[in-house]
């Protein structure tokens, strides 16, 4: 089975839930880890920025990714969100199949 982890960012926690909610609605996403406390540093419009951010850890399938990409798009209020997949190279079993069985 073979499973991906998306990273994603949002300016907020309440922004990251409603999205984040609205991924495991869908059935795009098994699970959805909002993390709080990040720190970002990047370079936009050729100024170096900062911001805090929430963290999202998406559990999804590979091939559900360009519908929850597409979705993540739509959904976000960054005109360039970052949305980063990250394949599993190893899963416990039962997680594996709770994450199959979430999204099907």
């Amino acid at each position: 089975m073979e499973l991906l982890v998306v990273l994603c960012t949002f300016p907020d926690m309440e922004k990251a839930r409603e999205i984040a909610t609205r991924l495991v609605e869908l059935r795009l996403a098994a699970c959805v880890n909002l993390l709080p406390g990040a720190h970002s540093i990047y370079r936009w419009q050729g100024k170096v920025e900062t911001a805090d951010e929430v963290v999202a850890l998406i559990k999804t399938t590979p091939a559900l990714y360009l519908t929850l990409e597409q979705n993540l798009k739509e959904l976000h209020p960054y005109d360039v969100p970052e949305i980063i997949a990250l394949p599993v190279e190893k899963a416990q079993e039962l997680y594996q199949r709770f994450v199959q069985e979430a999204v099907a």
